[in-house]
């Protein structure tokens, strides 16, 4: 089974001591290509490098999340400009806004949005959306603007059929993780799977955050790593009614095509 992480944070300090072999195990699990989400423009150059040493099994996106969108300053601008033209980077972002934290100031938060979308415009690049209690802003400020994209993806899903109605009109692709795995939170999700069409479905584990707590045995840190990835598949699968493999060859298609990534033989 061949299976694309999405979204994989590997530049997080809790697998420093141990990123290589996080990736070899994704890779024993089925999880031979993942793409290693920025954050800030230090995190974002730093999967870059991660790309860069592994091309053709890591990617990169390159953006400002909106948790620290109070630092986008024209210098970061033109750093993730720069970043945007290195092999191996595929999206803009992690961007959107973030109303639930407010770990940046809305006004600042909505200008580093509104300059991500502009970038993503201007170089060609789908864009790696974030949002969380802001839908009706996200989406004023993204419909305008998807004519000029190359699509996206709205990144760890957790909204309600109002919002994947919104997503899907705008064109986007839709990021399921191990939220849908939560038998806490995830319910709602998991009654709307059958309302995501498999042609719009990508996969993703956010790693570290979001380990499935439905992995039997439970490991024995909460960590997530992609090598879980598989558990996410399983779970949609299940709520969805499709075949697991037939998730699987659509999450991997839809990858490789909004992304650009070159098929594996």
């Amino acid at each position: 089974m061949d299976l694309i992480d999405i979204g994989a944070n590997l530049t997080h300090d809790s697998f420093d001591a141990d990123r290589e072999d996080v990736i070899a195990r994704a890779a024993t699990c089925g999880v031979r290509r993942m793409i290693v989400t920025g954050s800030t423009a230090e995190s974002s150059r730093q999967a870059v490098d991660l790309a860069e040493c592994l091309p053709g099994s890591l990617y990169a996106t390159a953006g400002v999340h909106p948790h620290h969108a109070d630092l986008y300053t024209p210098e970061v601008h033109d750093a993730l400009l720069r970043l945007l033209g290195t092999p191996g980077v595929v999206a803009v972002g992690e961007c959107g806004l973030d109303f639930f934290r407010n770990f940046s100031p809305r006004r600042a938060q909505q200008d580093a949005f509104q300059a991500q979308l502009e970038l993503a415009a201007t170089t060609g690049f789908p864009v790696f959306l974030h949002q969380r209690d802001a839908h009706a802003e996200f989406t004023e400020m993204l419909r305008p603007m998807m004519p000029r994209i190359a699509g996206g993806v709205a990144h760890c899903f957790t909204g309600d059929a109002t919002a994947l109605r919104a997503y899907l009109d705008m064109g986007l692709h839709i990021g399921i993780t191990g939220w849908i795995c939560d038998e806490r939170r995830g319910a709602d999700l998991r009654k709307l799977a059958k309302d995501i069409p498999l042609d719009r479905l990508l996969i993703e584990t956010d790693a570290p955050y979001l380990i499935p707590r439905t992995l039997s045995p439970r490991p024995r840190t909460r960590r997530n790593e992609p090598m879980y990835l598989r558990e996410v598949l399983r779970v949609f699968a299940e709520a969805s009614g499709e075949p697991e493999d037939r998730v699987a060859s659509a999450s991997t298609s839809n990858a490789e095509q909004l992304f650009g990534l070159l098929p594996q033989p």
